[in-house]
């Protein structure tokens, strides 16, 4: 074993090193680029080979000028209140969700959109602790290179929203026969009334739960959307650090 750690350990810092480099080229990749795909759209489609029914992958990619802010209002009010607040993750919610979960039986998550879109384009869809860790850090890679916007707008563009669903493009074309940019308060609600849970909860059936889940967003208050001058291809180079010659006298 002596003879072989320093070539096994000399390895694993290689994997290591290729890991961090190419994890961190695909984020910065994915600043400006459309997510092509994603490793869940692979996982729903492949695994429906053994199913009764073949999922295809239904997804049509928009920017986030061309989503209403109906949308995003709704989605802020369900699943993520201080996204413009926080730096990734939500440490009162996670606080909150742990006293809650002691005492109940139905668990709480506190994912913020930052999590849930470092999960959903980087990661495969299973708990555990692995993915957890990694779910970390390409949490804090994303919200250290990219823009709120900007994580907003892939969050919007490849969540599951129905069987074989993915975006909120598709699922309005889908579920309302209307272009995302088009949807009013009481769809955008609805939409993100299933995000939960979106292969048991459904936009075009929804239960009376979701209906429920349905009429608190629409009646809670949305955060303040923050208006921010349009990003460039040169934003990610100073990566959020301040510059040193600002702190000069």
């Amino acid at each position: 074993m002596r003879k072989w750690w320093p070539i096994l350990r000399k390895w694993m810092l290689k994997a290591l090193l290729l890991f961090f480099v190419s994890s961190l080229g695909f984020v910065l990749l994915y600043r400006f680029v459309p997510v092509p795909l994603t490793p869940l759209m692979v996982i729903r489609s492949v695994s429906s080979v053994w199913g009764d029914e073949f999922i295809g992958i239904h997804k049509d990619w928009v920017p986030l000028e061309e989503i209403s802010p109906a949308v995003q209002k709704a989605v802020l009010k369900a699943e993520d209140y201080r996204f413009f607040e926080h730096s990734g993750f939500d440490f009162d919610a996670i606080e909150k969700a742990i006293k809650y979960n002691k005492t109940h039986k139905r668990k709480k998550g506190a994912s913020t959109i930052s999590q849930q879109t470092a999960k959903n384009v980087f990661l495969w869809p299973n708990r555990d602790w692995i993915r957890k860790g990694l779910e970390a850090y390409f949490t804090v890679l994303i919200e250290t290179t990219w823009p709120k916007e900007r994580i907003m707008e892939v969050y919007l563009n490849v969540i599951e929203l129905g069987p074989g669903v993915y975006g909120v493009e598709a699922a309005s074309q889908k579920y309302f026969k209307r272009s995302a940019k088009n949807l009013n308060s009481y769809q955008a609600s609805l939409i993100a009334a299933v995000l939960p849970n979106p292969r048991r909860f459904r936009i075009d059936r929804p239960s009376n739960y979701v209906v429920g889940r349905q009429r608190r967003i629409l009646n809670r208050v949305a955060p303040a959307i923050p208006k921010t001058a349009e990003a460039s291809l040169l934003d990610f180079l100073d990566l959020k650090f301040d510059s040193d010659e600002e702190d000069a006298p």
